[in-house]
């Protein structure tokens, strides 16, 4: 239902009430850039689970009544992102969700599935497999390094060559999906972004890499990707964005010594969206 001119994205994700992951860091940048954010919870957490130990309650049997609310007052969405998703029944749960809501919607699939060349501990080669399900999905597919591996069944390493890299996004792409956003590639102190539109050759955005890897830069960084597309900007401009954002944040949270556990201070950088 378009109830005012204002962009609406749905996010479809969990929510960690501490860590600074997930729906607690898409929200408010999503906000900043002027977007609606309209959150689907699928697991609420105390905190991410980089700590110790946390709460977790998890909402698959909820997601359906949730959502079937949202169908009865006829909502409409401007853009769909996808997350993390712990389990087949809520990848089902979410290929429904965009084949009711998504009309002219662009959907992002943010597909997690694990990092550093493994899977997480929760995912299994059958949960990986629908994974594959929901990328069809896509019109905008944004996997590490890791997770294209998986999709694909690449044998994983840590030195690519662009050529290389092209030769995956192509694989990606017979899933139908047309822009692809390879992230996570690390060589000789550099991180390597790279985007593959169509037939178009792959453009390579690198950032310095600074400091240590923390919790929740990459949904900073696709929600940033998926807010600038939906202002019609540019696929490349909103991964320079989003690199330099992430740069930024991770900078400060080394300056103030801000564990890495408890993610990075994006909120000082927010004004900048």
């Amino acid at each position: 239902m378009k109830r005012n001119p204002q962009k609406k994205l749905a996010v479809i994700n969990d929510l960690s009430g501490y860590g600074r992951c997930s729906l607690s860091v898409i929200l408010p940048i999503v906000s900043a850039m002027k977007i609606q954010c309209c959150p689907v919870v699928t697991s609420i957490l105390s905190n991410h689970t980089g700590y110790s130990h946390c709460f977790k309650e998890d909402f698959t049997k909820q997601m359906p009544e949730y959502i079937s609310h949202w169908k009865q007052i006829g909502m409409e969405f401007d853009g769909i992102l996808t997350g993390y998703l712990g389990s087949k029944e809520q990848i089902d749960i979410v290929i429904d969700f965009i084949t009711s809501f998504a009309k002219d919607t662009l959907i992002v699939v943010d597909p997690v599935m694990g990092d550093h060349g493994k899977r997480y501990q929760s995912f299994t080669e059958e949960h990986c497999e629908k994974m594959k399900e929901l990328v069809k999905k896509a019109h905008i597919l944004t996997p590490n390094i890791t997770e294209a591996c998986i999709l694909t069944n690449t044998p994983y390493k840590t030195n690519w060559s662009e050529k290389e890299i092209e030769e995956i996004c192509k694989k990606l792409q017979t899933f139908g999906v047309k822009i692809i956003i390879i992230t996570g590639v690390f060589v000789d102190g550099i991180f390597y972004n790279y985007i593959k539109d169509g037939e178009a050759p792959v453009t390579v955005i690198k950032e310095e890499k600074v400091g240590e890897n923390r919790p929740g830069t990459g949904d900073i960084f696709t929600s940033i990707v998926m807010g600038s597309v939906m202002k019609h900007q540019t696929v490349i401009s909103g991964v320079k964005k989003a690199s330099h954002f992430v740069k930024q944040c991770i900078e400060q949270s080394e300056r103030w010594k801000i564990p890495i556990e408890d993610g990075v201070c994006f909120e000082e950088f927010l004004y900048t969206l």
